[in-house]
C-alpha cells in the first residue's frame, strides 16, 4: 500500500506562486517504479491532470493549461513530489491532489492508483 500525503495549499492572489509537496510513504512505493502526479479538480468539475513525472526517465509532462507557469519536480532521498506554482490565476483555483502509480506514466487517471487527500488552492 501507498499513502500520499500532501501540504502547501492556500489563498493567493491572482500572479502570485505556491509550492505544493506530496511525500509517498509504505510498504508499496518505490522511487524507481512509481510515476508520480499531479491533477486537480474544481468545484463542479471533472479531475483533470496538471503535470507527471516518470521515475525512470525524470522526464516530465504538463497539461497546456500550465505549461510555463507550473513545474513538476522530484526529490528521490525525501519521497516527496513538488508543484511550483507561478502566476497563478482565478482558473486555477481547485482542490490538488498528488498521485501515484506503477502502471506505466502518462497526463491520465488511468496511470495512477494511488492518492492523496488533496489541499486546496484558491486564487482570487
Amino acid at each position: 500500500h501507498v499513502q500520499l500525503v500532501e501540504s502547501g495549499g492556500g489563498s493567493v492572489q491572482a500572479g502570485g506562486s505556491l509550492r505544493l509537496s506530496c511525500t509517498a510513504s509504505g510498504s508499496g512505493y518505490t522511487y524507481s517504479t512509481h510515476c508520480m502526479g499531479w491533477f486537480r479538480q474544481a468545484q463542479g468539475k471533472e479531475r483533470e491532470p496538471v503535470a507527471v513525472m516518470s521515475p525512470t526517465t525524470n522526464s516530465t509532462y504538463h497539461d497546456p493549461s500550465v505549461k510555463g507557469r507550473f513545474t513538476i519536480s522530484q526529490d528521490s532521498a525525501k519521497n516527496t513530489v513538488y508543484l511550483q506554482m507561478n502566476n497563478l490565476k482565478p482558473e486555477d483555483t481547485a482542490i490538488f491532489y498528488c498521485a501515484a502509480g506503477a502502471i506505466g506514466c502518462g497526463l491520465s487517471k488511468i496511470f495512477f492508483n494511488y492518492w492523496g487527500r488533496g489541499t486546496q488552492v484558491t486564487v482570487s
